[in-house]
């Protein structure tokens, strides 16, 4: 790969600037793709935004910023590699779409619009092969925001897999936040959508039996014409929770579960909403349980420990050890008090609680057993 040193203005950045979803973000009397695939959505906030402004206005220097020369043929001769937050913070300032100092560009001075136009900023122009390109993209210092896991895949597996799949999963207000929100944690523009999807499809397909992963699965798909297949299974996923939990009643116990993997084991079943329901809102009023957002996945399983049920504290234990005579009712062997452990005498799925009175010490061999039974 070649790297040459270069100097271009914010003025003849901003020539030609156009943002928009139909023909894409460029600039440099559209000869510059502000956003090519594997570039991640507009990130900064106000704060960051302004800084970028602050530091041209005080002639303060910016990071150097990458580019990448296309071929000679190309439509758009360059992309930005790195620079991107600090590209569109500038052109979309001077195109009026923010105030600083409550002046949009438009509004100030003659003297301060041309200090702005005129600064230079610092440009390295990098030449080479494709996979040159990605892997200088990942080790690259990106100034301001290091991009996450999932932001460094859509840059090494970039291709129509990826730009349609950000399409459903990457933008402010995309059809996966509008349908997840209340399911899924995280934001769009930082691809927490993305990667939840391809996580859950990836293992979707290892149960059943293809044994699958992110990467893999991006690997596999990434010269697809579209990602309609993970946009599709995302929605039945969620679609499945909607449908089956009541979003009005439950919705704080139902975010960030992991609902693709009760989907693939429930969804053929028919559930019982209504009795789901009635013993979920039971639940939700048990002081016993010490983690309501396994609430959910206990009705479906049966399985207690999503729910981190309380245990006896260590003043009710060494009561009960001192009363027993540091005796197991089971094995009735003798045992110093860090070799025991307290039992719920009731379990608490009949009905027993965390009181002294429903609590026996016993060696932690007989508790282990009656555990499993």
């Amino acid at each position: 790969m070649t790297i040459k040193q270069t100097e271009v203005t914010v003025g003849e950045i901003i020539q030609g600037y156009i943002n928009n979803e139909e023909l894409g973000v460029r600039g440099y009397s559209g000869k510059l793709d502000i956003r090519p695939p594997y570039q991640r959505e507009f990130i900064y906030n106000e704060t960051e935004q302004q800084a970028v402004i602050t530091t041209v206005l005080r002639g303060y220097p910016l990071n150097v910023m990458y580019w990448v020369r296309r071929s000679d043929d190309a439509e758009c001769p360059y992309e930005v590699m790195d620079g991107q937050q600090r590209t569109l913070s500038l052109c979309e300032y001077v195109a009026g779409k923010f105030a600083y100092d409550y002046k949009n560009f438009f509004n100030q001075p003659a003297d301060i619009q041309q200090r702005i136009l005129n600064y230079p900023l610092t440009i390295y122009v990098c030449e080479g092969e494709p996979s040159e390109k990605l892997e200088w993209f990942k080790t690259i210092n990106i100034a301001g925001k290091p991009l996450n896991e999932q932001e460094i895949n859509n840059a090494v597996y970039a291709g129509p897999f990826v730009t349609d799949a950000k399409r459903h999963f990457s933008k402010s207000n995309c059809g996966a936040y509008r349908l997840g929100k209340d399911l899924v944690n995280g934001t769009p523009i930082r691809q927490d959508f993305l990667k939840k999807a391809l996580e859950w499809i990836a293992e979707h397909e290892t149960r059943e039996g293809k044994r699958q992963t992110v990467v893999g699965y991006m690997a596999q798909h990434q010269h697809e014409p579209n990602a309609n297949n993970l946009w599709s299974y995302f929605q039945n996923v969620l679609n499945w929770a909607i449908t089956n939990f009541d979003m009005k009643k439950f919705k704080k116990i139902m975010k960030g579960l992991d609902w693709a993997l009760f989907y693939d084991q429930y969804h053929t079943h028919t559930l019982d909403t209504v009795a789901l329901g009635q013993q979920i809102s039971a639940l939700m009023r048990d002081s016993e349980i010490q983690r309501p957002a396994g609430i959910i996945p206990y009705v479906l399983t049966g399985d207690e420990h999503y729910l981190d049920l309380r245990t006896f504290p260590e003043d009710i234990k060494l009561a009960v050890w001192e009363q027993q005579k540091h005796i197991c009712p089971i094995c009735h062997k003798e045992f110093d008090y860090e070799f025991m452990e307290g039992d719920h005498i009731t379990p608490w799925r009949e009905g027993g609680r965390t009181v002294i009175e429903n609590c026996q010490m016993l060696c932690k061999e007989c508790n282990r057993r009656k555990g499993s039974k």
